[in-house]
Protein backbone atom coordinates (compact mmCIF):
# COMPACT_ATOMS: atom_id res chain seq x y z
CA UNK A 1 0.00 0.00 0.00
CA UNK A 2 1.25 3.44 -0.76
CA UNK A 3 1.43 6.40 1.26
CA UNK A 4 -0.82 8.92 0.47
CA UNK A 5 1.49 12.68 -0.32
CA UNK A 6 -0.36 14.55 1.92
CA UNK A 7 0.54 12.14 4.84
CA UNK A 8 3.24 13.53 7.43
CA UNK A 9 6.19 11.14 7.52
CA UNK A 10 8.00 12.63 10.21
CA UNK A 11 4.31 12.88 12.80
CA UNK A 12 3.19 9.28 11.69
CA UNK A 13 6.42 7.99 12.84
CA UNK A 14 6.71 10.42 15.77
CA UNK A 15 2.67 8.47 16.86
CA UNK A 16 4.16 5.04 15.94
CA UNK A 17 7.30 5.74 18.35
CA UNK A 18 4.73 6.80 21.15
CA UNK A 19 2.28 3.87 20.52
CA UNK A 20 5.34 1.83 21.01
CA UNK A 21 7.14 3.18 24.34
CA UNK A 22 3.56 2.87 25.49
CA UNK A 23 3.43 -0.80 24.77
CA UNK A 24 6.97 -0.98 25.98
CA UNK A 25 6.11 0.21 29.08
CA UNK A 26 3.19 -1.45 29.99
CA UNK A 27 5.50 -4.72 30.86
CA UNK A 28 7.98 -3.55 32.94
CA UNK A 29 5.44 -0.85 34.65
CA UNK A 30 2.89 -3.49 35.90
CA UNK A 31 5.46 -5.66 36.94
CA UNK A 32 6.68 -2.81 39.08
CA UNK A 33 3.46 -2.15 40.90
CA UNK A 34 2.49 -6.43 41.14
CA UNK A 35 3.71 -6.37 44.28
CA UNK A 36 1.31 -3.87 46.00
CA UNK A 37 -1.75 -4.87 43.62
CA UNK A 38 -1.48 -8.67 45.17
CA UNK A 39 -1.38 -6.98 48.22
CA UNK A 40 -4.58 -4.59 47.26
CA UNK A 41 -6.26 -7.09 45.53
CA UNK A 42 -5.24 -10.15 47.72
CA UNK A 43 -4.55 -12.69 44.28
CA UNK A 44 -0.84 -14.02 44.55
CA UNK A 45 -2.02 -17.55 43.35
CA UNK A 46 -3.52 -15.57 40.13
CA UNK A 47 -0.67 -13.48 39.80
CA UNK A 48 0.88 -14.85 36.59
CA UNK A 49 -2.42 -14.77 34.79
CA UNK A 50 -1.84 -10.93 34.76
CA UNK A 51 1.01 -11.55 32.93
CA UNK A 52 -0.01 -14.51 30.33
CA UNK A 53 -3.57 -13.51 29.66
CA UNK A 54 -1.90 -10.40 28.51
CA UNK A 55 0.74 -12.17 26.50
CA UNK A 56 -2.21 -15.04 25.37
CA UNK A 57 -4.83 -12.18 23.49
CA UNK A 58 -1.78 -10.30 22.25
CA UNK A 59 -0.45 -12.84 20.18
CA UNK A 60 -4.12 -14.14 19.42
CA UNK A 61 -4.78 -11.08 18.10
CA UNK A 62 -1.57 -10.42 15.87
CA UNK A 63 -2.13 -12.58 12.71
CA UNK A 64 -5.52 -11.14 12.67
CA UNK A 65 -4.81 -7.60 12.89
CA UNK A 66 -2.12 -8.14 9.99
CA UNK A 67 -4.59 -9.51 7.73
CA UNK A 68 -6.88 -6.73 8.40
CA UNK A 69 -4.26 -4.49 7.71
CA UNK A 70 -4.12 -5.75 4.26
CA UNK A 71 -7.59 -5.57 3.53
CA UNK A 72 -8.91 -2.31 5.03
CA UNK A 73 -5.91 0.09 5.72
CA UNK A 74 -3.25 0.30 7.95
CA UNK A 75 -5.21 3.70 9.71
CA UNK A 76 -8.40 2.23 10.61
CA UNK A 77 -7.23 -0.98 12.30
CA UNK A 78 -4.07 0.60 14.28
CA UNK A 79 -6.90 3.15 15.65
CA UNK A 80 -9.08 0.66 16.63
CA UNK A 81 -6.49 -1.34 18.45
CA UNK A 82 -4.96 0.94 20.32
CA UNK A 83 -8.65 2.13 21.01
CA UNK A 84 -9.27 -1.63 22.41
CA UNK A 85 -5.81 -0.82 24.32
CA UNK A 86 -6.62 2.43 26.24
CA UNK A 87 -10.25 1.21 26.85
CA UNK A 88 -8.69 -1.86 28.77
CA UNK A 89 -6.08 -0.38 30.21
CA UNK A 90 -8.89 1.80 32.01
CA UNK A 91 -11.04 -1.13 32.67
CA UNK A 92 -7.72 -2.23 34.34
CA UNK A 93 -7.28 0.69 36.57
CA UNK A 94 -10.51 0.19 37.86
CA UNK A 95 -10.48 -3.07 38.70
CA UNK A 96 -11.05 -4.21 42.71
CA UNK A 97 -11.01 -8.02 41.75
CA UNK A 98 -7.97 -10.28 40.24
CA UNK A 99 -10.26 -11.74 38.72
CA UNK A 100 -11.71 -8.02 36.54
CA UNK A 101 -8.16 -7.30 36.04
CA UNK A 102 -7.38 -10.59 34.82
CA UNK A 103 -10.56 -9.98 31.84
CA UNK A 104 -9.38 -6.23 31.45
CA UNK A 105 -5.93 -7.30 30.85
CA UNK A 106 -7.19 -9.65 28.08
CA UNK A 107 -8.67 -7.04 26.88
CA UNK A 108 -5.45 -4.53 27.29
CA UNK A 109 -3.51 -7.25 25.11
CA UNK A 110 -6.29 -7.80 22.16
CA UNK A 111 -5.37 -4.27 21.67
CA UNK A 112 -1.42 -4.20 22.44
CA UNK A 113 -1.85 -7.14 19.74
CA UNK A 114 -2.13 -3.98 16.78
CA UNK A 115 0.83 -2.28 17.96
CA UNK A 116 4.00 -3.65 16.73
CA UNK A 117 2.95 -5.51 13.24
CA UNK A 118 1.11 -2.82 12.00
CA UNK A 119 3.53 0.18 13.21
CA UNK A 120 6.02 -2.27 10.68
CA UNK A 121 3.99 -2.47 8.09
CA UNK A 122 2.85 1.50 8.52
CA UNK A 123 7.03 2.05 8.23
CA UNK A 124 7.19 -0.13 5.48
CA UNK A 125 4.67 2.06 3.59
CA UNK A 126 6.44 5.43 4.54
CA UNK A 127 9.95 4.47 3.86
CA UNK A 128 11.77 3.15 1.00
CA UNK A 129 13.23 -0.36 1.47
CA UNK A 130 16.98 0.76 2.21
CA UNK A 131 15.69 3.36 4.91
CA UNK A 132 13.29 0.89 6.65
CA UNK A 133 15.60 -0.74 8.94
CA UNK A 134 17.21 2.50 10.40
CA UNK A 135 13.61 3.70 11.12
CA UNK A 136 13.08 0.15 12.87
CA UNK A 137 15.90 0.57 15.00
CA UNK A 138 15.02 4.36 16.09
CA UNK A 139 11.82 2.73 17.15
CA UNK A 140 13.36 -0.21 18.72
CA UNK A 141 15.11 2.60 20.48
CA UNK A 142 11.30 3.23 22.98
CA UNK A 143 11.97 -0.40 24.06
CA UNK A 144 15.60 0.19 25.46
CA UNK A 145 14.35 3.38 27.11
CA UNK A 146 11.47 1.64 28.47
CA UNK A 147 13.69 -0.84 30.26
CA UNK A 148 15.50 2.10 31.89
CA UNK A 149 12.37 4.55 32.83
CA UNK A 150 9.75 2.44 33.65
CA UNK A 151 10.86 0.82 36.67
CA UNK A 152 11.12 4.21 37.97
CA UNK A 153 7.58 5.63 36.96
CA UNK A 154 6.34 2.33 38.49
CA UNK A 155 7.79 3.33 41.13
CA UNK A 156 6.62 6.76 41.60
CA UNK A 157 3.27 6.41 40.57
CA UNK A 158 3.15 3.34 43.09
CA UNK A 159 4.76 5.69 45.96
CA UNK A 160 2.89 9.13 45.24
CA UNK A 161 -0.34 8.12 43.46
CA UNK A 162 -1.67 4.24 43.41
CA UNK A 163 -1.32 1.15 41.42
CA UNK A 164 -4.50 1.90 39.06
CA UNK A 165 -2.66 4.98 37.81
CA UNK A 166 -0.02 2.60 35.99
CA UNK A 167 -3.33 1.73 33.75
CA UNK A 168 -4.83 5.06 33.70
CA UNK A 169 -1.47 6.14 32.11
CA UNK A 170 -1.94 5.08 29.09
CA UNK A 171 -5.18 6.75 28.53
CA UNK A 172 -3.26 9.87 27.24
CA UNK A 173 -0.46 8.80 25.71
CA UNK A 174 -2.46 6.01 23.31
CA UNK A 175 -5.47 8.64 22.43
CA UNK A 176 -2.01 11.18 21.87
CA UNK A 177 -0.94 8.63 19.06
CA UNK A 178 -4.79 7.97 17.80
CA UNK A 179 -4.79 11.58 17.33
CA UNK A 180 -1.31 11.87 15.36
CA UNK A 181 -2.46 9.07 13.35
CA UNK A 182 -5.91 10.51 12.36
CA UNK A 183 -4.67 13.83 11.25
CA UNK A 184 -1.11 13.15 9.46
CA UNK A 185 -1.84 9.67 8.47
CA UNK A 186 -3.81 9.66 5.04
CA UNK A 187 -4.35 6.35 2.48
CA UNK A 188 -5.44 5.85 -0.26
CA UNK A 189 -9.24 4.88 -0.04
CA UNK A 190 -9.35 1.31 -0.12
CA UNK A 191 -10.90 -1.10 -2.73
CA UNK A 192 -13.73 -3.05 -0.86
CA UNK A 193 -12.40 -6.84 -0.66
CA UNK A 194 -14.47 -8.73 -2.98
CA UNK A 195 -14.08 -12.07 -0.85
CA UNK A 196 -15.40 -13.00 2.76
CA UNK A 197 -12.87 -12.35 5.82
CA UNK A 198 -11.37 -15.78 6.78
CA UNK A 199 -13.54 -16.40 10.34
CA UNK A 200 -13.19 -19.98 10.12
CA UNK A 201 -8.98 -19.76 9.80
CA UNK A 202 -9.22 -17.44 12.64
CA UNK A 203 -11.04 -19.62 14.93
CA UNK A 204 -9.11 -22.73 14.00
CA UNK A 205 -5.29 -20.71 14.57
CA UNK A 206 -7.23 -19.09 17.57
CA UNK A 207 -7.75 -22.83 19.22
CA UNK A 208 -4.45 -23.59 17.96
CA UNK A 209 -2.07 -21.17 19.65
CA UNK A 210 -4.73 -21.36 23.15
CA UNK A 211 -3.47 -25.08 23.07
CA UNK A 212 -0.09 -24.30 22.70
CA UNK A 213 0.78 -21.27 24.90
CA UNK A 214 -1.78 -22.75 27.86
CA UNK A 215 0.13 -25.87 27.56
CA UNK A 216 3.33 -24.93 28.01
CA UNK A 217 2.14 -22.63 30.34
CA UNK A 218 1.25 -25.59 32.49
CA UNK A 219 4.62 -27.36 32.01
CA UNK A 220 6.25 -24.44 33.06
CA UNK A 221 4.56 -24.69 36.47
CA UNK A 222 6.23 -26.36 39.40
CA UNK A 223 3.34 -29.03 39.84
CA UNK A 224 2.46 -29.68 36.35
CA UNK A 225 -1.22 -31.84 35.55
CA UNK A 226 0.25 -33.70 32.55
CA UNK A 227 -3.89 -34.60 31.92
CA UNK A 228 -3.93 -30.94 31.04
CA UNK A 229 -0.99 -30.27 28.79
CA UNK A 230 -2.12 -33.84 26.82
CA UNK A 231 -5.12 -32.42 26.52
CA UNK A 232 -3.38 -29.05 25.38
CA UNK A 233 -1.03 -31.30 23.19
CA UNK A 234 -4.04 -32.57 21.42
CA UNK A 235 -6.32 -29.90 20.82
CA UNK A 236 -2.93 -27.59 19.39
CA UNK A 237 -2.55 -30.69 16.82
CA UNK A 238 -6.41 -30.86 16.10
CA UNK A 239 -6.09 -26.98 15.64
CA UNK A 240 -3.20 -26.87 13.30
CA UNK A 241 -4.54 -29.68 10.68
CA UNK A 242 -8.12 -27.81 10.66
CA UNK A 243 -6.55 -24.08 9.88
CA UNK A 244 -3.98 -25.92 7.67
CA UNK A 245 -6.79 -27.26 5.73
CA UNK A 246 -8.88 -24.06 6.27
CA UNK A 247 -6.57 -21.78 4.47
CA UNK A 248 -6.11 -24.16 1.14
CA UNK A 249 -9.39 -24.08 0.46
CA UNK A 250 -9.85 -20.32 1.69
CA UNK A 251 -10.79 -17.04 -1.11
CA UNK A 252 -8.74 -14.90 0.85
CA UNK A 253 -6.81 -17.12 3.83
CA UNK A 254 -5.70 -14.96 7.35
CA UNK A 255 -1.97 -16.71 6.56
CA UNK A 256 -1.42 -17.52 2.74
CA UNK A 257 0.29 -20.84 3.05
CA UNK A 258 2.21 -19.75 -0.51
CA UNK A 259 4.12 -17.63 1.71
CA UNK A 260 5.93 -20.75 3.01
CA UNK A 261 7.21 -22.21 -0.64
CA UNK A 262 9.62 -19.50 -0.12
CA UNK A 263 12.86 -21.02 1.50
CA UNK A 264 14.07 -17.74 2.01
CA UNK A 265 10.63 -16.32 4.20
CA UNK A 266 10.47 -19.56 6.31
CA UNK A 267 14.69 -19.70 7.53
CA UNK A 268 14.28 -15.43 8.35
CA UNK A 269 11.35 -16.25 10.63
CA UNK A 270 12.70 -19.09 11.84
CA UNK A 271 16.29 -17.04 12.56
CA UNK A 272 14.23 -14.76 14.05
CA UNK A 273 12.16 -16.98 16.76
CA UNK A 274 15.30 -18.83 17.72
CA UNK A 275 17.13 -15.30 18.17
CA UNK A 276 14.23 -14.50 20.19
CA UNK A 277 13.94 -17.22 22.21
CA UNK A 278 17.83 -16.55 23.52
CA UNK A 279 16.56 -12.94 24.04
CA UNK A 280 14.33 -13.61 26.49
CA UNK A 281 17.04 -15.85 28.44
CA UNK A 282 19.09 -13.27 28.42
CA UNK A 283 16.50 -10.07 29.73
CA UNK A 284 15.34 -12.74 32.14
CA UNK A 285 18.09 -14.48 33.32
CA UNK A 286 21.28 -12.23 33.45
CA UNK A 287 19.34 -9.80 36.21
CA UNK A 288 18.40 -13.44 38.09
CA UNK A 289 22.72 -13.84 37.98
CA UNK A 290 23.45 -10.20 38.92
CA UNK A 291 21.35 -10.04 41.76
CA UNK A 292 21.72 -13.92 42.83
CA UNK A 293 25.52 -14.24 42.56
CA UNK A 294 27.00 -11.04 42.50
CA UNK A 295 24.40 -9.53 45.38
CA UNK A 296 23.42 -6.34 43.53
CA UNK A 297 20.09 -4.34 44.29
CA UNK A 298 17.15 -4.81 41.43
CA UNK A 299 17.76 -1.92 39.82
CA UNK A 300 21.30 -2.09 39.86
CA UNK A 301 20.78 -5.76 38.26
CA UNK A 302 18.36 -4.26 35.76
CA UNK A 303 21.48 -2.00 34.10
CA UNK A 304 23.12 -5.12 32.94
CA UNK A 305 20.91 -5.55 29.89
CA UNK A 306 20.46 -1.65 29.21
CA UNK A 307 23.37 -1.36 26.87
CA UNK A 308 21.79 -4.61 24.65
CA UNK A 309 19.10 -2.25 24.23
CA UNK A 310 21.13 0.56 23.56
CA UNK A 311 23.16 -1.26 20.64
CA UNK A 312 20.14 -2.42 19.22
CA UNK A 313 19.91 0.96 17.29
CA UNK A 314 23.44 0.46 16.32
CA UNK A 315 22.72 -2.71 14.78
CA UNK A 316 19.51 -1.23 13.18
CA UNK A 317 21.67 1.12 11.68
CA UNK A 318 24.52 -1.41 10.50
CA UNK A 319 21.38 -3.45 8.94
CA UNK A 320 19.99 -0.48 6.99
CA UNK A 321 24.04 -0.15 5.99
CA UNK A 322 24.31 -3.96 4.42
CA UNK A 323 20.56 -4.40 3.48
CA UNK A 324 20.95 -3.87 -0.67
CA UNK A 325 24.58 -4.09 -0.41
CA UNK A 326 24.49 -8.50 0.75
CA UNK A 327 21.98 -11.40 0.53
CA UNK A 328 19.94 -12.12 3.27
CA UNK A 329 22.11 -15.41 4.23
CA UNK A 330 25.39 -13.10 4.58
CA UNK A 331 23.90 -10.39 6.48
CA UNK A 332 22.26 -12.94 9.01
CA UNK A 333 25.49 -14.94 9.30
CA UNK A 334 27.63 -12.01 10.33
CA UNK A 335 24.54 -11.02 12.61
CA UNK A 336 23.96 -14.92 14.03
CA UNK A 337 27.78 -14.89 14.24
CA UNK A 338 27.99 -12.31 17.03
CA UNK A 339 25.04 -13.38 18.77
CA UNK A 340 27.00 -16.62 18.78
CA UNK A 341 29.79 -15.27 20.47
CA UNK A 342 27.97 -13.25 23.09
CA UNK A 343 26.32 -16.94 23.78
CA UNK A 344 29.53 -18.67 23.83
CA UNK A 345 30.51 -15.59 26.58
CA UNK A 346 27.80 -16.41 28.85
CA UNK A 347 27.98 -19.85 28.94
CA UNK A 348 31.45 -20.17 29.87
CA UNK A 349 31.75 -17.21 32.38
CA UNK A 350 32.59 -18.00 36.20
CA UNK A 351 29.30 -17.06 38.29
CA UNK A 352 31.56 -14.02 40.37
CA UNK A 353 32.04 -12.37 36.65
CA UNK A 354 32.38 -8.63 37.23
CA UNK A 355 29.62 -6.78 36.53
CA UNK A 356 31.24 -4.52 33.76
CA UNK A 357 31.67 -7.65 32.07
CA UNK A 358 28.37 -8.14 31.56
CA UNK A 359 27.51 -4.40 30.58
CA UNK A 360 30.35 -5.28 27.63
CA UNK A 361 28.74 -8.54 26.35
CA UNK A 362 25.07 -6.93 26.87
CA UNK A 363 26.59 -3.89 24.64
CA UNK A 364 28.03 -6.95 21.91
CA UNK A 365 24.86 -8.80 22.00
CA UNK A 366 22.78 -6.16 21.47
CA UNK A 367 24.48 -4.76 17.95
CA UNK A 368 23.50 -9.03 17.45
CA UNK A 369 19.83 -8.46 18.13
CA UNK A 370 19.26 -5.41 16.60
CA UNK A 371 21.33 -6.38 12.82
CA UNK A 372 19.13 -9.63 13.07
CA UNK A 373 15.24 -8.70 13.87
CA UNK A 374 15.75 -5.92 11.71
CA UNK A 375 17.21 -7.49 9.15
CA UNK A 376 14.99 -10.34 9.37
CA UNK A 377 11.76 -8.25 9.56
CA UNK A 378 12.06 -6.04 6.55
CA UNK A 379 13.46 -8.98 4.19
CA UNK A 380 10.34 -10.63 5.31
CA UNK A 381 8.43 -7.06 4.00
CA UNK A 382 10.87 -7.48 0.82
CA UNK A 383 10.02 -10.94 -0.21
CA UNK A 384 6.36 -10.68 -0.04
CA UNK A 385 3.52 -9.06 -2.55
CA UNK A 386 3.15 -5.83 -0.92
CA UNK A 387 -0.91 -6.34 -1.04
CA UNK A 388 0.49 -9.33 2.01
CA UNK A 389 3.19 -6.76 3.84
CA UNK A 390 0.49 -7.02 7.08
CA UNK A 391 0.49 -10.79 6.57
CA UNK A 392 3.99 -11.49 6.61
CA UNK A 393 5.03 -8.81 9.07
CA UNK A 394 2.49 -10.22 11.63
CA UNK A 395 3.72 -13.83 10.94
CA UNK A 396 7.17 -12.50 11.84
CA UNK A 397 6.06 -11.12 15.06
CA UNK A 398 3.62 -13.95 15.98
CA UNK A 399 6.80 -16.23 15.43
CA UNK A 400 8.62 -14.13 17.62
CA UNK A 401 6.41 -13.62 20.34
CA UNK A 402 5.56 -17.38 20.22
CA UNK A 403 8.71 -18.40 20.70
CA UNK A 404 9.39 -16.37 23.24
CA UNK A 405 6.45 -17.73 25.35
CA UNK A 406 7.37 -20.94 24.72
CA UNK A 407 11.03 -20.84 25.83
CA UNK A 408 10.10 -18.87 28.61
CA UNK A 409 8.62 -21.85 30.07
CA UNK A 410 11.15 -24.48 28.61
CA UNK A 411 14.06 -22.20 30.50
CA UNK A 412 11.85 -22.70 33.57
CA UNK A 413 11.72 -26.21 33.58
CA UNK A 414 15.25 -26.10 33.10
CA UNK A 415 16.13 -23.95 35.93
CA UNK A 416 13.74 -25.21 38.26
CA UNK A 417 15.20 -28.84 37.46
CA UNK A 418 19.04 -27.32 38.37
CA UNK A 419 17.45 -26.04 41.20
CA UNK A 420 16.25 -29.16 42.52
CA UNK A 421 18.88 -31.01 41.76
CA UNK A 422 21.10 -28.92 43.58
CA UNK A 423 19.19 -28.56 46.44
CA UNK A 424 19.21 -32.14 47.08
CA UNK A 425 23.10 -32.85 46.56
CA UNK A 426 23.74 -29.96 49.37
CA UNK A 427 22.65 -30.66 52.69
CA UNK A 428 21.07 -28.27 54.97
CA UNK A 429 19.77 -26.37 51.95
CA UNK A 430 16.00 -25.93 50.60
CA UNK A 431 14.03 -24.25 47.48
CA UNK A 432 12.64 -21.33 50.07
CA UNK A 433 17.04 -20.58 50.50
CA UNK A 434 17.42 -20.47 46.80
CA UNK A 435 14.60 -17.84 46.59
CA UNK A 436 15.48 -15.64 49.51
CA UNK A 437 19.51 -15.63 47.49
CA UNK A 438 17.95 -14.50 44.21
CA UNK A 439 16.62 -11.70 46.88
CA UNK A 440 19.28 -9.49 47.99
CA UNK A 441 17.18 -8.02 50.48
CA UNK A 442 16.36 -11.95 51.92
CA UNK A 443 19.87 -13.06 50.96
CA UNK A 444 21.47 -11.17 54.13
CA UNK A 445 19.49 -13.32 56.36
CA UNK A 446 20.90 -16.49 55.13
CA UNK A 447 23.21 -18.21 56.76
CA UNK A 448 26.41 -17.86 55.96
CA UNK A 449 27.56 -21.31 55.92
CA UNK A 450 25.24 -22.34 53.20
CA UNK A 451 25.42 -19.27 51.40
CA UNK A 452 28.54 -20.85 48.93
CA UNK A 453 26.45 -24.33 48.29
CA UNK A 454 23.27 -22.05 47.25
CA UNK A 455 25.32 -20.22 45.03
CA UNK A 456 26.94 -23.21 43.55
CA UNK A 457 23.52 -24.58 42.88
CA UNK A 458 22.02 -21.20 41.54
CA UNK A 459 25.18 -20.86 39.53
CA UNK A 460 24.63 -24.26 37.65
CA UNK A 461 21.16 -23.21 37.15
CA UNK A 462 21.67 -19.71 35.25
CA UNK A 463 24.75 -21.95 33.37
CA UNK A 464 22.24 -24.59 31.81
CA UNK A 465 19.56 -22.34 30.68
CA UNK A 466 22.64 -20.49 29.11
CA UNK A 467 23.52 -24.01 27.22
CA UNK A 468 20.34 -24.46 25.94
CA UNK A 469 20.10 -20.93 25.22
CA UNK A 470 23.31 -21.66 23.00
CA UNK A 471 22.06 -24.24 21.00
CA UNK A 472 19.29 -22.12 20.02
CA UNK A 473 21.46 -19.37 18.33
CA UNK A 474 23.35 -22.61 17.07
CA UNK A 475 20.54 -24.01 15.27
CA UNK A 476 19.56 -20.04 14.21
CA UNK A 477 23.10 -20.33 12.65
CA UNK A 478 22.49 -24.03 11.24
CA UNK A 479 19.30 -23.08 9.69
CA UNK A 480 20.53 -19.65 7.58
CA UNK A 481 23.24 -22.28 6.30
CA UNK A 482 20.20 -24.17 3.97
CA UNK A 483 18.91 -20.73 3.00
CA UNK A 484 20.67 -21.57 -0.35
CA UNK A 485 18.42 -19.08 -2.49
CA UNK A 486 19.16 -16.38 0.00
CA UNK A 487 22.12 -15.63 -1.89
Amino acid sequence: MKVHAKTNVALVTAAIFVATFMSAVEGTIVSTAMPTIVGDLHGVILMNWVFSIYLLTNSLATPIYGKLADRIGRKPVFLFGLAVFVFGSVMSGLSNTMLTLILWRAVQGIGAGTIMPVSFTIIADIYPFEKRAQVMGLNGAAWGIASVVAPLIGGFIVDQLSWHWVFFINAPIGLLAMLMIIIFLHEPKQAPATSPLDLAGSVWLTVTLVGLMYGFQVLGESNRNWMIIGVCFVITVIGLLGFIRQERRAADPIIDLNLFKQRTFIIQNGVAALISGFLICFNVYIPTWTQGLLGLKAAEAGFAVTPSSVMWIVGSFIAGRLIGKFSPRQIIMISTGIVLVGAAILVLLPANTAFWVFLLVSAELGVGFGLTITSTTVTVQHLVDPAHIGMATSFNTLSRSLSQTLMLAIFGIMMNTSLVHGVAAHAHTNMGMVNALINPQTATRLPHNVLPALRATLASGVHNVFLVALVLVIGAVGLNLLDSKGE
